[in-house]
């Protein structure tokens, strides 16, 4: 795989620097025109604000970019047919020389490969409710269990069975903390009601332990719950999950295609205040993840 660094992200490699990865498909994928432009360059900006350097990543051309400038951002966020990149689609997107937005899973891959040590994410793939006869889970774990990079998210998404996706990231051996929270976060819900056996209160706390981690080979997940403003209730996100789930079997959603599908569906049921949520926790976890990359440059 032949990467692409951008020049600012390149300098920053070279002089321990700290460098943010954020993932492509939430732009080309995961929020409606004209927000998605809007947040990916607001989420560079929180970034920027902390002295830290921020490198989306994407596929183009044959390459993996590591720091897509401007213009890239704009064709991931306005341009129709842009792949959905996960690890199994890689090699393909790359043959074909395809504009591609890389999912967490693509984006852990890249991002090791490039040297960059975390990444900021909205919330995180995992096993989906059904999984049982399905078999759908998200390349995302193992992803994260398989490279050196702490993921800082908002937990799992919600429409998930997140109880499950908790036991996969154990039986990976993915360390999953609380970023204040002694419960695992559920994407728009601050908490799922289940417990995590390790928390941190702060960024050093969080270095400390990612410092182990990484040193292993492995990843880790940091778990920032959405703010209490933005937080939308339990049983009302649950039962719109219920609805969007049975509307998607009726309408014979599967595999890369259902979870847009779900959230989408949500952001309508909760006249798009489930939108404001995952805007809103994509900007806080971008913070977290650039105050944990200072820490483990200092």
């Amino acid at each position: 795989m032949n990467l692409s660094i951008a020049p600012e992200v390149a300098k920053a490699l070279e002089a321990n620097v700290p460098v943010v990865a954020l993932e492509s498909t939430v732009i080309a994928h995961g929020l409606p025109r004209p927000r998605n432009l809007t947040t990916a360059k607001a989420l560079e900006t929180e970034i920027r604000a902390l002295g830290v350097v921020p490198a989306t990543i994407a596929l183009h051309d044959g390459v993996a970019v590591v720091g897509a400038g401007d213009v890239l951002l704009e064709r991931l966020a306005n341009e129709a047919g842009v792949a959905k990149v996960s690890i199994r689609d890689i090699a393909p997107v790359l043959a074909a020389r395809s504009l591609g937005g890389t999912t967490v899973a693509a984006t852990v891959e890249i991002a090791a490969a490039a040297g960059i040590q975390v990444l900021a994410t909205g919330g995180i793939g995992g096993v989906h409710r059904g999984a049982e006869r399905s078999f759908d889970e998200s390349a995302d774990l193992e992803a994260i269990a398989r490279h050196p990079v702490v993921v800082v998210s908002a937990g799992a998404k919600y429409v998930l069975d997140l109880a499950l996706t908790l036991e996969r990231l154990e039986t990976l051996g993915v360390p999953v903390l609380g970023y204040g929270t002694d419960e695992f976060p559920a994407f728009y819900v601050r908490s799922s009601g289940l417990r995590l056996q390790y928390r941190v209160n702060d960024a050093l706390g969080a270095a400390r332990i990612a410092r182990e981690q990484l040193a292993r080979g492995a990843g880790m997940l940091l778990c920032v719950p959405v703010a209490a403003e933005s937080a939308l209730g339990r049983d009302e996100v649950e039962e719109q999950v219920r609805n969007a789930i049975a509307a998607s079997d009726r309408d014979g959603i599967r595999g890369a295609d259902l979870t847009p599908y779900l959230l989408r569906a949500l952001g309508e049921a909760t006249n798009y205040r489930a939108l404001d949520a995952n805007i809103a926790l994509l900007r806080a976890n971008a913070q977290v993840a650039a105050q944990v990359a200072l820490t483990l440059c200092a």
